[in-house]
């Protein structure tokens, strides 16, 4: 039986909390099944948790670890899925799963840092611009389901968006900002 320090149990517990929703929405993108997709990153952490030695130079390689555990279990899933329906192919992988496995992962960051940084914002305006810019709603839907003029809805998106400009990096606000502003 493994001994347990409060540090190892609280750094595991922080290494959880930080990544489990990302890596749940990053397996989703893969499955397109919630429920497997929690299921595997839960296994990963099992595993993770159970290994005599865990890669814990620094938190980027236990980040990747992390990453490339979801994107095998997940393709490993898929193609038990392929095999059971038949219609295995083959063939290596493709190169085109790499690119959407790393575009999964850089969506799946992005996402979490925009959520972590919404939630600074003031309640309203927090409010609004989930309703505006994650939830699609316009400008005239927010303000009768909010009872408040379209005036004021217009001008907390862009106070939000004015906020969300300060205290994002200047390159990661640019990505956001083209998702947001479709």
């Amino acid at each position: 039986m493994r001994e347990q320090t409060p540090h190892t149990a609280y750094s595991f517990e922080e290494l959880f909390k930080d990544n489990y929703a990302k890596l749940c929405h990053f397996a989703i993108q893969f499955l397109k099944d919630d429920d497997a997709a929690k299921d595997i990153v839960q296994e990963v952490f099992v595993t993770y948790w159970n290994m005599d030695e865990r890669p814990v130079h620094n938190a980027l390689s236990v980040n990747a670890f992390l990453y490339a555990s979801v994107r095998n279990a997940c393709l490993n899933k898929l193609r038990r899925q392929k095999l059971e329906h038949g219609f295995l192919n083959e063939q290596d992988s493709e190169p085109s799963e790499d690119a959407v496995a790393l575009n999964s992962m850089i969506r799946s960051e992005v996402l979490a840092e925009l959520h972590k940084v919404i939630t600074t914002l003031p309640d309203n305006c927090q409010k609004i611009f989930r309703m505006g810019y994650l939830e699609g709603l316009k400008n005239p839907q927010i303000a009768e389901e909010l009872g408040l003029s379209i005036n004021t809805v217009k001008t907390q998106k862009k106070r939000g968006l004015q906020l969300l400009k300060m205290r994002l990096n200047p390159d990661l606000f640019a990505i956001i900002s083209v998702f947001l502003l479709k």
